[in-house]
C-alpha cells in the first residue's frame, strides 16, 4: 500500500492514496447514508426480533468423525442408546410399593408418552409392557409384564408387583438399589414426524418442568422428580441465556458510565455505544435472514461484537476530541479521525473476521456457527463503526466539557505517560522481555496439563448447585447404571453375531474393560448367554461361562432384549457403563477398545467405535485435540499475513503478534490451574481472545510508526503514543475487561467460565500492546531506516 507524508498544520498524517476517495464519498452524502442506515436498522431490527433459540443434538457433535459415523449408520439398531431423557420419581418417606406413588408413577409415565418430541415406542417404565421379568422353572422358562395381571394397588398386587421387579434384572436401572425411586425412561426424536420441525428443546424443557415436576410435587407432596439427559441440559442452558441478557445491559451501563468518565462528553459517549447496539441489532437480523438462530453456545456474540464496536468507537471518539482540540469544526475533526484511522481501523477488522473464520476448520456444526456469527458481526463493524460513527459525530460533534477535558490533561496526566514510555528505553526494554521470557516459560510449564473434555462430572455448563446437577448426582447415587454409556458396535455378517468367535471376543473385551479404571461395569449379549446358561443349571455359577456348543448358545439368547441384537443379526452392540465422562476416563477407554481390536483382529468382526453419550464425548474430545493448534495456527497466521501486508515488515509483525503469543500462553496456564477444559465453549474463546486483541497491536504501532516517520526518537513516539492512542487502548482493555468480568456472576458456567478468560485475555492484550510491544520495538525497529526508507518512497512516486 503506497503512502504520502502530507504536512497537516503542526502535525503529519499518514494518507493512503486511496483515502481521499472513500473520504468524500463517505463524508460528501452523509444525509444519504444516514437515512439508508435508519431503513436498514428498522428492517434488521423487526428481522432480529423474530430469532429464536436454536440447538440440537447432531449440530454439538463432530458428524464426520468416524465414531459418530459409526453411531449414525447403525442408529436404527442402537436401541434407546442415543438423545434420550431420564426421569426419577422419588419417595420422600417409605418406597415405592404403595398405592398412591404406583397411581403417581403411571400418571408421570402416561405424560411423559403424550410429551412432544418423545419416541413412543421406546418409553420404558415399570408401567409400559416393554418391561417384563423372566425365570427358568422346572416347566421351562416363565415371564411376564412387571405390572402384575388384575394389578389393583392392594397388597397383594403390591407383593407380586415387588417379586416381579426383583425377577426383571431392572433393579439399579428402572428401579432404584434401595427401592425408593423408579425411572421413567424416554428416547427421542430429533425431527417431531408430525410437524417435520427440529424438537424445540426449550419447550420440552419447560412441559417437563410445567406438566411434570411441578405438576406432580404439587399433587403428592411425598414425591420428588428429578430429570436428566441432553435435553434436559440443553433446556437448562437456553433457560439460562435470559441471564446473558441482563449481563448484557449491565455491560452496556458500565459502559456508558465509563466512557463518560473518559470523555466527559454526552456525544462522545453515546454515539459509539449507540453505533455498537446498531451493529448488535443487524448482527442478529443478519442472521435470522440467513436461517440462523441462537444457540447458548453462540449467545454471547453479540455482547464480543458490541466490546468490538466500542474498542474502535473509543478510538474515533478520541481521534476526533484531538482534532476538536486542536481547533477543527466537527466535520473537519470527523473527516480527520476517519482519515488517521481508517486503515488501522480496516486491517484490525479484517484480521478479527479472518481469524473467527479460522474456526470454520473445527468439524463441529455449532463452533462452525458461531464462525460465521462472529464474522458477520465483525463486517457489520466495519460499516457501522468506520462509517455510521464519524458520519453521527461529524454533526453532533465533541461538547465544549470534552474538548476543555482535553486541552486540561495537564502536566500530571504527561509525566504519567513519560513514565509509561520507559517502557522502549534500552534498559527497562531488557527487563521487560526477561520479564515476557520468564512468564512465557512458566505458562508453559503450568499448561502442560490442560486437558481435553470436561474434567467435572455431570453438566460442567452449568454450576455445580444447579438443579440439572442435584437431579445428576440423585440418579447417580441411586442407581448401579452410570449414565455414561459408551457403546462399542460389533458388526457381523447376517445371522452371525451370535456365533461362538464373535461371542467369546466380546466376553473377553468385557473382562478387558472390567478391568480397566473408569468402567463400572458391562453388558453385551455374552452377557445374556452366561446369565440364560446358568439359569438352566440350577443357577451353578460354575455354569456361568460362554458355551463352545452353538446351540446352547443360539437356545440362551432367544429371549434377549432387542436392543442388544438387531433384526438381522448383523450387529450387536457392546455396553461399557462408567463412572464418568471425565477427558482421561474417555480416552482410557477408547484406548482399551482399540488396543483389544488391533491385538485380537478377525475377519468375523469388527468392532467400531462408538456410540452412546461418553462415545459421542470422546469423538468430540479428539476433534477438539487436533483442532486446538491447528486453529491457533491459522489465527496467528492469518493475523501475521495481513499485518504484513499492511506494514510491509516482519518486524512490525513481530511487534504485533508476540504479545499475542504470550497472552495465549498464559490463558492456557490459566485453563489448567482453574480447572477449566478445551471443550466446545471454551476453545472458540481462545480465537475470539486473539482477534479482539490484535486491534491493540496494530492500533498502537500505527500511530508509534507514523511519529517514528516524523522524525522522533523511539521513546519519544512511543510517549506520543501514549498520549494519543495510547489513552485509548488502555481505557478500552480496562473497560472491556470489567464488562465480561460480570459474567463471572452468571448462573451459567459456561458464561462464567468465559467471562473468566475474555476478563484475563481482554487485560492481557491490553498490557502486551502496551508494555511489551515498545520493548520489542526497541530491539526490532530501527527509526533512522525507517524514515530513510519512507523519504526514498515519498521521492520515488
Amino acid at each position: 500500500m503506497s503512502n504520502k507524508l502530507h504536512d497537516q498544520g503542526d502535525h503529519f498524517i499518514l494518507t493512503p492514496k486511496a483515502e481521499p476517495w472513500l473520504e468524500r464519498l463517505v463524508f460528501n452524502n452523509r444525509l444519504v447514508i444516514l437515512i439508508a442506515f435508519l431503513a436498514i436498522t428498522v428492517f434488521m431490527a423487526y428481522s432480529a426480533a423474530k430469532i429464536k433459540p436454536d440447538s440440537s443434538f447432531e449440530r454439538l457433535i463432530p458428524l464426520e468423525h468416524p465414531y459418530i459415523q459409526n453411531m449414525l449408520e447403525n442408529r436404527d439398531d442402537l436401541e434407546n442408546l442415543g438423545n434420550s431423557i431420564r426421569i426419577a420419581v422419588a419417595v420422600e418417606e417409605g418406597d415405592i410399593f404403595t398405592d398412591s406413588y404406583m397411581e403417581t408413577l403411571k400418571q408421570i409415565t402416561d405424560e411423559v408418552f403424550y410429551l412432544r418430541g418423545v419416541d413412543r415406542s421406546g418409553v420404558r417404565s415399570v408401567w409400559t409392557p416393554n418391561v417384563r421379568w423372566v425365570e427358568v422353572t422346572e416347566e421351562g422358562f416363565q415371564g411376564g409384564t412387571v405390572i402384575p395381571d388384575g394389578y389393583n394397588g392392594g397388597q397383594e398386587s403390591l407383593d407380586k408387583l415387588r417379586q416381579n421387579i426383583l425377577r426383571s434384572g431392572e433393579v439399579g436401572r428402572l428401579v432404584a438399589d434401595n427401592f425408593r425411586s423408579a425411572i421413567i425412561y424416554a428416547p427421542l426424536l430429533e425431527i417431531d414426524p408430525d410437524t417435520g420441525q427440529s424438537l424445540n428443546y426449550e419447550q420440552f424443557s419447560r412441559d417437563l418442568e410445567t406438566n411434570i415436576r411441578e405438576k406432580f410435587q404439587a399433587q403428592n407432596p411425598n414425591v420428588r422428580i428429578y430429570a436428566i439427559g441432553f435435553a434436559k441440559k440443553l433446556g437448562d442452558l437456553i433457560e439460562g441465556m435470559r441471564s446473558v441478557v441482563l449481563f448484557f445491559l449491565v455491560a452496556i451501563v458500565l459502559t456508558i458510565v465509563l466512557l463518560y468518565w473518559y470523555s466527559r462528553c454526552w456525544s462522545g459517549t453515546l454515539t459509539p455505544v449507540f453505533a455498537s447496539i446498531v451493529a448488535v441489532i443487524w448482527q442478529v437480523g443478519i442472521l435470522r435472514l440467513l436461517g440462523y438462530g441462537i444457540d447458548p453456545y453462540s449467545i454471547l456474540v453479540p455482547f464480543l461484537v458490541f466490546a468490538i464496536g466500542i474498542s474502535h468507537g473509543v478510538q474515533i471518539v478520541n481521534a476526533m476530541t484531538i482534532e476538536s482540540a486542536r481547533g477543527f469544526d466537527a466535520t473537519t475533526s470527523a473527516r480527520l479521525a476517519f482519515r488517521a484511522l481508517y486503515i488501522p481501523g480496516m486491517l484490525a477488522l479484517v484480521s478479527d473476521a479472518m481469524g473467527f473464520l479460522t474456526l470454520l476448520f473445527i468439524k463441529i456444526d455449532v463452533i462452525k456457527d458461531l464462525a460465521v456469527t462472529a464474522s458477520i458481526g465483525v463486517a457489520v463493524i466495519i460499516v457501522t463503526n468506520l462509517v455510521l460513527h464519524p458520519i453521527i459525530l461529524s454533526y453532533v460533534g465533541i461538547t465544549k466539557s470534552g474538548v476543555k477535558h482535553q486541552k486540561d490533561r495537564g502536566e500530571g496526566r504527561d509525566r504519567k505517560w513519560l513514565r509509561m514510555s520507559y517502557f522502549a528505553h534500552p534498559s527497562v526494554a531488557r527487563v521487560s522481555l526477561l520479564i515476557a521470557l520468564v512468564g512465557a516459560g512458566l505458562g508453559i510449564y503450568y499448561k502442560q496439563g490442560l486437558k481435553i473434555g470436561d474434567l467435572d462430572k455431570g453438566a460442567p455448563e452449568l454450576r455445580p448447585d444447579s438443579r440439572y446437577n442435584r437431579d445428576n448426582d440423585f440418579i447417580i447415587n441411586n442407581y448401579s447404571t452410570s449414565s455414561d454409556v459408551m457403546v462399542v458396535m460389533v458388526r457381523t455378517d447376517k445371522e452371525k453375531c451370535s456365533s461362538y468367535p464373535v461371542m467369546k471376543a466380546m466376553d473377553e473385551l468385557q473382562w478387558v474393560l472390567e478391568n480397566t479404571p473408569g468402567v463400572e461395569s458391562t453388558a453385551s449379549l455374552a452377557t445374556v448367554s452366561k446369565i440364560v446358561t446358568k439359569a438352566l443349571n440350577e443357577g451353578n455359577f460354575k455354569w456361568y461361562e460362554l458355551s463352545r456348543n452353538q446351540q446352547i448358545i443360539n437356545s440362551s439368547i432367544q429371549r434377549a432384549p432387542s436392543g442388544l441384537v438387531n433384526s438381522d443379526c448383523s450387529m450387536t452392540p457392546l455396553l461399557a457403563f462408567l463412572e464418568d465422562h471425565k477427558a482421561e476416563t474417555l480416552q482410557r477407554v477408547v484406548d482399551t477398545v482399540e488396543a483389544f481390536s488391533r491385538d485380537n483382529a478377525s475377519e468375523d468382526y469388527q468392532l467400531l467405535l462408538a456410540a452412546g453419550n461418553a462415545g459421542v464425548d470422546a469423538a468430540t474430545n479428539q476433534v477438539i485435540s487436533k483442532a486446538k493448534d491447528l486453529m491457533l495456527v491459522f489465527v496467528y497466521s492469518v493475523v501475521s499475513v495481513l499485518c504484513f501486508v499492511t506494514f510491509r515488515s516482519i518486524r512490525a509483525v513481530l511487534c504485533i503478534v508476540v504479545p499475542l503469543g504470550l497472552t495465549s500462553i498464559l490463558c492456557e496456564a490459566l485453563m489448567t490451574q482453574m480447572g477449566i477444559g478445551i471443550k466446545v465453549e471454551t476453545l472458540p474463546v481462545i480465537a475470539l481472545g486473539v482477534g479482539i486483541g490484535v486491534d491493540y497491536g496494530i492500533y498502537i504501532y500505527t500511530k508509534f510508526e507514523h511519529y517514528i516517520l516524523e522524525g522522533k526518537s523511539l521513546q519519544d513516539a512511543y510517549f506520543e503514543t501514549l498520549r494519543s492512542t495510547g489513552k485509548a487502548v488502555m481505557f478500552t482493555g480496562i473497560t472491556l475487561a470489567i464488562g465480561v468480568c460480570t459474567w463471572i456472576f452468571s448462573p451459567i458456567k459456561l458464561q462464567a467460565n468465559m467471562g473468566l478468560l475474555l476478563f484475563f485475555m481482554f487485560l492481557w492484550n491490553m498490557v502486551g500492546a502496551l508494555w511489551l510491544l515498545p520493548a520489542l520495538a526497541r530491539f526490532l525497529l530501527n527509526p533512522e531506516k525507517m524514515v530513510a526508507k519512507a523519504r526514498a518512497a515519498e521521492r520515488g512516486v
